[in-house]
């Protein structure tokens, strides 16, 4: 396939960037998008150019590491009825056209800070996690496995959540740039396990106080972020945070100063 590629390019967060057409030629349909997008590298460097800059690491799908807006949509998902949810990593170029055009940019948000071109800093869904700390956990010789009984819709529902890959999409499709369906996540997988519950409480306020630190939008229940999360994470998880939050205010929990 031959197409042509609107990129977004910008030097640092202090420079003015803008769209930048590239045709990019003989692409198989077989190549994921970043493939693409390192054929596309290699044009660059061999006519002496600049690089476009892009965060990756394993491609698999698993890591969180990579992430654009592709024509509008993080990763790409919603644009094609026939692709499933997925990172942007395992997109593959079958899904375009001969001849399309496509504009690639990064995450937008106020938390996520540019780095350069489609890279941008995501460390604030790190501090987040940080902010949520350790779970109690005794020494010794490990518990017999079936000693502590888990329902199985609990289980089930923990682990829907703790697949969670922490990429950001969820925050750049949101009008609002809420990370609300990311901390979600990561308060119900352990809310929902017996382990996580001494530290329950704090848990949810430490962590949706530093959600707020970071700059991070407000959630209205849009629904962009269900449906932009390459493991396709529910909202009902957003539903449960508030539940924990609401009852952990009720017991007398607040954010550590």
């Amino acid at each position: 396939m031959n197409l042509k590629l609107r990129v977004w390019r910008q030097r640092s967060a202090a420079e003015k960037g803008q769209m930048v057409t590239y045709e990019v030629t003989d692409v198989s349909p077989d190549m994921s998008f970043l493939e693409m997008l390192d054929v596309l590298n290699e044009q660059l460097i061999l006519n002496g150019e600049d690089p476009v800059s892009f965060d990756h690491d394993c491609r698999e799908g698993i890591c969180g590491s990579c992430g654009v807006m592709i024509n509008g949509r993080a990763h790409g998902n919603g644009l094609f009825d026939s692709h499933p949810q997925t990172a942007t990593c395992q997109l593959h170029m079958r899904s375009f056209k001969d001849g399309d055009t496509i504009d690639v940019e990064p995450w937008r948000a106020t938390a996520f800070p540019l780095i350069k071109d489609l890279a941008v800093d995501r460390s604030a869904l790190d501090r987040i996690i940080q902010a949520g700390g350790y779970i109690s956990a005794p020494t010794g010789t490990a518990p017999e496995a079936h000693s502590i009984l888990v329902a199985k819709k609990d289980s089930d529902a923990a682990f829907d959540a703790a697949t969670c890959i922490g990429c950001g999409a969820c925050v750049a499709a949101c009008p609002n740039a809420s990370s609300m369906l990311f901390t979600s996540a990561k308060v119900v997988h352990l809310g929902l396990m017996p382990q996580g519950q001494p530290e329950r409480n704090d848990r949810v306020v430490n962590m949706i106080h530093q959600q707020d630190l970071e700059g991070f939008g407000g959630c209205t229940n849009i629904g962009e972020c269900s449906v932009s999360c390459p493991k396709g994470i529910s909202m009902e998880n957003i539903s449960r945070l508030n539940h924990d939050l609401l009852g952990a205010l009720r017991a007398g929990a607040r954010p550590k100063s």
